[in-house]
Order: structure tokens, then sequence, then C-alpha cells
């Protein structure tokens, strides 16, 4: 164990800061029209590197992200992803209670995206960890650990002007294969990252109040 001695701010100072992070990140929104503008490979550095800050069960940091802005593993994605957004959408895998939820979203099969921005970048979970001597190591609270560190790691793309999609085409076995991953790992969320077109637009949608996300106890 090593001391923990974090800045102690004023209460002001800190709600001040409370306040300005939340404008920042209310301003946030997923896209799916990209710029091809290209993003420097540091900024996916960045990125990870604030992933890798997350909370993780018993420290295990079960994760792997998986970066590409090779054109060919773009296309090779997209034709993928398409072809299992199909069966989603027009072939009856999509529930109709499933649809009628993603219906103001506008979303459909067509996935060109994913060869139109600079990055993509696969978050693997890791159900177990190859160890030098051979064996696996368990890891617990896979789950949780991974969904930390993509918050933080979306959170970080937001912070740099980028934009990313919460990407899961399902099944994602292919992605798999395509990225040569070992067994031990699975498809979490593919993010593919650029900057937004300068003709975006995005479903006008309305965060959660807070009445409704936070509740005293007891009142």
């Amino acid at each position: 164990m090593i001391p923990y001695d974090p800045e102690r701010l004023p209460i002001d100072e800190g709600l001040s800061r409370g306040r300005s992070f939340l404008s920042h990140v209310d301003a946030r929104r997923s896209v799916r029209m990209f710029s091809d503008e290209p993003v420097p490979a540091e900024a996916i550095e960045i990125a990870v590197a604030a992933a890798n800050t997350a909370p993780s069960g018993a420290h295990q940091q079960p994760w792997t992200f998986v970066a590409t802005n090779d054109p060919e593993t773009k296309h090779h994605i997209r034709i993928a992803a398409e072809a299992e957004e199909r069966e989603n959408y027009d072939g009856g895998r999509l529930p109709d209670a499933w649809r009628e939820a993603i219906a103001p979203l506008g979303t459909n099969a067509d996935k060109s995206y994913l060869e139109v921005v600079p990055w993509i970048v696969v978050a693997f979970a890791q159900k177990s960890t190859p160890m030098p001597d051979g064996t696996l190591r368990k890891n617990y609270y896979v789950n949780e650990s991974v969904g930390i560190a993509c918050g933080l790691f979306i959170t970080a793309l937001h912070t740099m002007g980028l934009a990313t999609l919460t990407h899961t085409p399902n099944p994602m076995g292919f992605l798999m294969e395509i990225f040569n991953r070992p067994p031990t790992e699975r498809p979490y969320i593919l993010f593919p990252i650029g900057y937004p077109a300068g003709d975006c637009r995005v479903p006008d949608l309305n965060r959660k109040p807070l009445n409704s996300a936070l509740v005293r106890f007891p009142e």
C-alpha cells in the first residue's frame, strides 16, 4: 500500500468543476455521420490510457483495445457488420419491441461510416488472462470493469473533440477472426472514431431528468 493524498478542493471550486464537467459531457452525442479527416494515433493512445485508469475487479483490468486505421481491415469490418445487421433488420432477428425502441433513431443495416472514419477501435473483454506459466487466471466482474473503462474511453474522446458510437452488431464473432484475438477474449463494443461530418445530424433526444435518475433515501 502507498499513501493517497488527493487534492482537497474548496467546496465552491469543486462544485464549479463539477458543473463545468456536466456541461461538457451533456454536449456529447453518438454520431453516425463522420468526416474522413485524419485523427492522430496519439489521440487513440490518450483515450486508451484514460480507459486504463478505470477501477476493475481485483485490479485485473480485463480489457484489450484493438485499433486499426487500415482501409482494408475497415472494409472487412463493414462487410461483416452489415451482413449481421441485415439479418437483424431484414431477416427478423430483432424482436418487435426492440424495433419499436430504436425506431426514433432511424438506424438501419447501412454501416458505410465504418469505412469513412479514420479509426475503428474494438474493446475486447478478457474472460481470463494467460499467465507467464501457461495457466489461465479467471477474471472477475468483467462486464462491470470493461463497461466503466469504455465510459472513460468515450469521455476522453469527447474531451478531445472527437465523436464515436457504441456499435454492437450482434453477433460480433467476426471481430475475433478479423483481429485474430485469443479465445480468452470476446468483443465488447466497436467504436468508430473521427470528427463529426460537416452536415452531421443526430436524433433530437432528451436526457433522463435528474429526479428520475436520482432517488434520495429516505425521502
